[in-house]
């Protein structure tokens, strides 16, 4: 099981697109988001990418007052892809030792909107608190801004519906309609005592 300290300061891992050829909708919603984390005296953790929605949890984070930790792969460093205004930046080897080292630091996830990356982040952690790797602790929210994971919310109500994963299970990520329903769904569970998930077996 991964680190669940509570003595630590709380952190917050933002998992979001890297692209910047997005609505700008989805861009105020991210930036709102580092905005509400730095409010709570949390810590805004994510990928360190020096665009899309990463830098602008980033800035949002910063120009409120708070901090920003970056953990992000050597190869990515060395393609100029890291963000240079992050308080902390956090190198790893490879994408598996950052995904690990991110959810170990993180005392709840976020997921925004994003392609192809975000989504297998947000489904591995939830397959991890699904599997005990992570402490259902640690809270697991989806961002779901201008109904983005429609469909893929309905993928997981189907895969219960039909027995591919216990109905039980749906309760293991909370779903956001905007930033500040994001911050309340962490906020309520921290409040409450985690519930022991059901085998998938």
């Amino acid at each position: 099981m991964m680190d669940n300290d509570k003595s630590k300061r709380v952190g917050i891992c933002v998992y979001g697109a890297s692209s910047s050829r997005i609505a700008a909708a989805y861009t105020a919603a991210a930036r709102q988001l580092g905005a509400l984390i730095a409010a709570k005296g949390w810590d805004c953790i994510n990928g360190a990418g020096s665009q899309g929605l990463m830098r602008a949890a980033t800035d949002g984070a910063l120009q409120a007052g708070g901090t920003a930790t970056g953990v992000i792969p050597k190869f990515m460093v060395d393609n100029g892809w890291a963000y240079s205004r992050l308080t902390r930046t956090i190198v790893t080897t490879d994408m598996h030792q950052r995904k690990r080292a991110m959810a170990t630091m993180a005392s709840a996830f976020v997921a925004m909107p994003g392609g192809c990356g975000t989504i297998e982040e947000m489904m591995e952690a939830f397959t991890w608190i699904q599997l005990g790797i992570i402490d259902s602790g640690k809270p697991l929210v989806v961002l779901n801004t201008n109904g983005y994971y429609d469909h893929l919310i309905a993928q997981v109500e189907q895969s219960a519906a039909e027995g591919f994963m216990k109905p039980s299970h749906r309760s293991l990520w909370h779903i956001a309609a905007t930033p500040q329903q994001a911050i309340e769904a962490i906020e309520r569970a921290f409040g409450q005592e985690p519930q022991p998930v059901e085998s998938k077996y």
